[in-house]
C-alpha cells in the first residue's frame, strides 16, 4: 500500500512539473502597419493564442485573421475578402524554437526564434529577434518582423498597388502565464 502511495505521489509531482514547463498567452497582441503615400493601413488583433514549452524552447502561435480590427470597416472587408481570403485561409500560425533560451535567468534576454510562419496557405521560414522578459513565473515576449506581401501569394490588383506597401511591419507582444488544464 505504501508503495502504491509513493508511485501515485511521484506520478502527481512529475505531471505537475511537466505542466509548469508550459506557459500560455490567451490574448496575445499582433499588429501590422503598411505605409504608403496614399493611405496608411494599421490593424490590431488582441485574440492571439500562443504556448511555449520552456523545457525545450518550442513555441506555437495561432491567430484568426478575421479578428484584426481596422480603423475603417471597408479596410477590414477588403483585407478579409480580397487579400487574405479569410474564408479559405482562416488563420495564420507560427511554429518554432527559441535559440539558446536560458529559462534560469530573470534578466531580459534578446533571442532569435526560428520557425515556420504560415499565412494565406504559404509557409515561410523566419528568424525573429525577440525580447524576452521574466517577472516571477510570467514571461513577456515582444518584437517586430517584416513580411513581404508577394511571399504569401497575396494578389493586389495593379490599380490598388499604390495603396498597399510591399513590406508589412508586424509587431507582437505576448504575456505568458503558467498553463493550467
Amino acid at each position: 500500500m505504501s508503495r502504491f502511495i509513493f508511485v501515485l505521489l511521484f506520478f502527481t509531482l512529475h505531471t505537475q512539473s511537466l505542466e509548469d514547463d508550459r506557459i500560455i498567452a490567451r490574448q496575445g497582441q499582433v499588429s501590422f502597419f503598411s505605409y504608403t503615400s496614399v493611405e496608411n493601413i494599421k490593424a490590431e488583433n488582441n485574440q492571439v493564442l500562443s504556448i511555449v514549452d520552456l523545457d525545450n524552447g518550442t513555441i506555437a502561435v495561432s491567430m484568426l485573421m478575421n479578428s484584426f480590427v481596422f480603423e475603417k470597416a471597408l479596410m477590414k472587408e477588403h483585407f478579409n475578402e480580397s487579400y487574405i481570403e479569410s474564408d479559405v485561409y482562416p488563420k495564420a500560425t507560427f511554429e518554432g524554437k527559441i535559440v539558446d533560451f536560458d529559462r534560469s535567468t530573470n534578466a531580459i534576454q534578446t533571442k532569435m526564434i526560428k520557425g515556420t510562419f504560415t499565412m494565406h496557405g504559404v509557409s515561410k521560414e523566419l528568424e525573429i529577434k525577440t525580447k524576452i522578459e521574466r517577472s516571477q513565473n510570467k514571461y513577456i515576449f515582444s518584437g517586430t518582423f517584416e513580411a513581404l506581401v508577394k511571399h504569401y501569394n497575396i494578389k493586389i490588383p495593379p490599380l490598388l498597388a499604390g495603396n498597399i506597401a510591399d513590406t508589412i511591419s508586424v509587431n507582437f507582444r505576448f504575456e505568458y502565464e503558467p498553463y493550467e488544464k
